[in-house]
């Protein structure tokens, strides 16, 4: 497993196991229900883009269909109700649902001359010789 990617682990997959829907539906062999839900919430938790998701959760346009459809069954909302009950253990987290984000091109435009922040400004060295 590559390091910094988020993996469910057993207690974790163990308690959400159940609500996954059966594989007995019709359609195309599902891929690996864990590893797409691990990549579902690593999209989810790092706010990037869906096209941009690592190659180790699998395709990204089945990230996305799997997080929307199980969206609309209502699905998600058991899991993390579920995940939540996990209490006095490593599991504990604070959700925030503030994030700011910002547009790719939020940097200004192309070939624009990119100006040092204030902070760097003041540390730097005097340039007279006083």
């Amino acid at each position: 497993m590559t390091k910094g990617l988020f993996w469910l682990d057993d207690l974790q997959w163990s308690m959400i196991e159940e609500f996954v829907p059966s594989r007995k539906r019709r359609g195309p062999r599902r891929e690996d229900d864990r590893r797409i839900i691990s990549g579902i919430i690593h999209v989810l938790q790092s706010g990037m883009r869906w096209k941009d998701c690592p190659k180790e959760y699998g395709p990204a346009t089945t990230l996305y269909n799997r997080r929307r459809r199980w969206s609309q069954q209502g699905l998600w909302q058991k899991m993390f109700y579920e995940l939540s009950q996990i209490v006095g253990t490593h599991y504990e987290n604070a959700i925030d649902s503030t994030a700011i984000k910002a547009h790719r091109a939020a940097r200004g435009k192309k070939g624009a001359k990119i100006k040092p922040s204030a902070s760097v400004v003041a540390a730097a060295r005097p340039k007279s010789t006083q």
